[in-house]
């Protein structure tokens, strides 16, 4: 290992994960996984035994759980080992609200980021039926939330994150759609449009699209009605039609500000819902700030990756290959060791930790995937390279959902398991008759287990592997990285695999496998997603880059193509949208997104 690696690594475990007040000192990477493998095995009865197998996913950097139990496992401090969050159904009253911000501080006091769904808030201008109050509309609040967290995460290595959703038929739509016009306002959010399939069909009609709020929170309750479900409503509700405009106006909108400025994301949400293991339980209306865990109200991300190219045999050569066997056994104990934390985290509300436990929801994923590939030898936007990966998810997968079966055998299903139900979910019909048959016998204990994060930080502690199933950013790049006090340090730095090629070489060439971002078009990004997509029971963080230059419309058809492959959501990111963000010669902790890690939020 190069040392300016070893130092980029050591200066983020030293400032992220790293437990300094430890007795005796952690000194080593290897003594902050000690401490989390002991600490999530004390629940065990054979704590040992567990704690050895903890440890043995661990090592080598195979398992990579993410941030928050890193740093937080086994410590005495207030901190949940969940990452994110979704809020609660926002009340539309100044009390509601101002319980919900009230939420918000306390779970961001102790290290989680959140996403709330705003489409509960009248539309500006509207008055309440009950106090005559004339409302300011959604994106006004999104500020008072933007100063909170600012405030509550104004110093240290981790920033505050949150994600913003709307439904495409609120009336303050287009205000939303333009919130981030302005680079400058709402640093803390990510946004995301709630895009249903009316509002595809009705773009592609080229037909009038109604924008409506339900008629009971108005003070005027004339006019057309239609019934919605609401956001936080689980039965149709009386809408009044507030106002209409053509369809293809907002979605050209949207796509528009989205090349401009990164701003908004679309997630679609019909889909969203009618793939969700619990549709028969909850209905999702927010994600968490990298979008790769739609939520119930209240739900945690309960996260870890495992790092592919620590499973590569003979990278670089003709017999290269993926160990899957070891990365199904990994997936297993990994699997045990997530529901584990649920057990020993904290939960900043009582709310968040009855939810996490109805459902014991993990996300357990992938990072490193285009590394990996390239050390098999593999183009990321080849069919071969897409076959590899649905393969090793769908191993991944596999194993999870077996180890779950298992785990319910031993401790008994999740609270809200209904077997009739769970069953018919698309996604359980999709898996393998014998899984099927084992959770017809057994339960399972988990409603989720599978979720592909960004994982950005944690892949720069894993000497800086490609995050996530992002393309490789560049081979050589400078990385900008906060330390404790909030002060940015300059690191120069080489991809993994790239390193790893020129170790073997002992020259600067590169193989032809070896495809940085800026090789790889924007449909061969959404092809990767969409074949790994019916293997993830959660989603997946994935963001689209744009070349410079790039044409007029092509964020739209962008978003078209990710509706068209069935696809949960999709984000486009522009070099020039965000000058200083984002350049050749600098990234962030996230690699590459500011839809998943605007200026200099950590959200792993």
């Amino acid at each position: 290992m190069t040392p300016e690696h070893e130092e980029l690594a050591d200066f983020i475990w030293r400032t992220r994960y790293r437990d300094r007040d430890a007795r005796p000192p952690e000194r080593t990477v290897a003594d902050t996984l000690e401490r989390v493998a002991r600490s999530v095995a004390a629940i065990e009865k054979d704590a040992d035994d567990w704690h050895a197998r903890f440890l043995g996913i661990l090592g080598g950097l195979r398992f990579l759980p993410a941030g928050r139990i890193l740093a937080g496992a086994g410590l005495t401090r207030q901190m949940t080992l969940c990452n994110c969050f979704v809020a609660g159904v926002i009340d539309d009253s100044i009390t509601g609200i101002f319980e919900a911000l009230k939420e918000g501080a306390l779970t961001m006091q102790q290290g989680g980021g959140i996403g709330y769904d705003f489409s509960t808030l009248r539309p500006r201008g509207s008055r309440a039926r009950a106090t005559g109050m004339v409302a300011s509309g959604p994106v006004s609040f999104m500020r008072v939330w933007d100063a909170m967290c600012a405030t509550i995460m104004s110093t240290g290595a981790r920033r505050g994150a949150m994600m913003a959703t709307l439904r495409c038929d609120h009336p303050d739509i287009l205000e939303f759609i333009d919130a981030k016009r302005d680079p400058q306002t709402l640093r803390n959010f990510n946004i995301s449009v709630l895009v249903s399939d009316e509002l595809m069909r009705a773009v592609y009609a080229d037909a009038s699209w109604p924008l409506v709020f339900p008629t009971d929170a108005l003070e005027d309750p004339g006019g057309d009605r239609v019934g919605r479900i609401w956001s936080g409503a689980s039965q149709p509700v009386s809408c009044r039609i507030v106002r209409s405009i053509r369809a293809r106006e907002l979605w050209e909108r949207l796509c528009a500000n989205a090349q401009a400025c990164a701003e908004p994301g679309v997630l679609y949400i019909d889909r969203i819902n009618s793939e969700n293991n619990l549709g028969y339980a909850e209905t999702l209306s927010a994600t968490n700030p990298c979008a790769e865990e739609p939520l119930p109200p209240y739900g945690a991300c309960d996260l870890g990756s495992i790092n592919l190219p620590a499973f590569i045999v003979d990278a670089f050569t003709e017999s290269a290959r993926l160990d899957q066997r070891a990365i199904a056994d990994t997936a297993r104990v990994a699997v045990r060791f997530l529901d584990d934390v649920l057990e020993i985290s904290r939960f900043p509300l009582l709310r968040q930790r009855t939810e996490a436990h109805r459902s014991r929801r993990i996300g357990l994923g992938l990072t490193g995937l285009a590394d990996a590939l390239a050390m098999l030898g593999l183009r990321y936007d080849s069919d071969a390279g897409r076959d590899a990966a649905a393969a090793v998810m769908r191993a991944i997968r596999d194993a999870a959902y077996e180890a779950s079966t298992e785990l319910a055998r031993e401790r008994g299903p999740f609270e809200l398991y209904r077997a009739g139900e769970f069953l018919e979910r698309p996604f359980i019909r999709r898996l393998p008759r014998d899984i099927q048959s084992g959770i017809r016998r057994d339960g399972i204990r988990n409603s989720h287990l599978l979720a592909v994060a960004p994982a950005g930080t944690i892949s720069l502690l894993a000497h800086n592997v490609s995050s996530g199933i992002e393309p490789i950013f560049r081979r050589e790049a400078r990385r900008r990285v906060l330390d404790n006090e909030g002060a940015y340090h300059y690191f120069d730095v080489t991809d993994y695999a790239y390193r790893c090629w020129r170790e073997l070489r002992g020259d600067s060439s590169a193989p032809p496998a070896l495809l940085d971002q800026t090789q790889i078009s924007a449909r061969n990004h959404l092809l990767m997603q969409a074949v790994l997509q019916p293997l993830v029971d959660g989603s997946i963080s994935k963001t689209v880059s744009l070349p410079g230059g790039a044409p007029a419309g092509a964020a739209q058809e962008i978003f078209e193509t990710a509706y068209r492959l069935q696809l949960k959501g999709c984000t486009v990111f522009r070099e020039e949208a965000r000058p200083g963000v984002l350049a050749s010669s600098e990234c962030l902790d996230s690699q590459r997104s500011a839809h998943c890690c605007d200026a200099e939020r950590e959200t792993d």
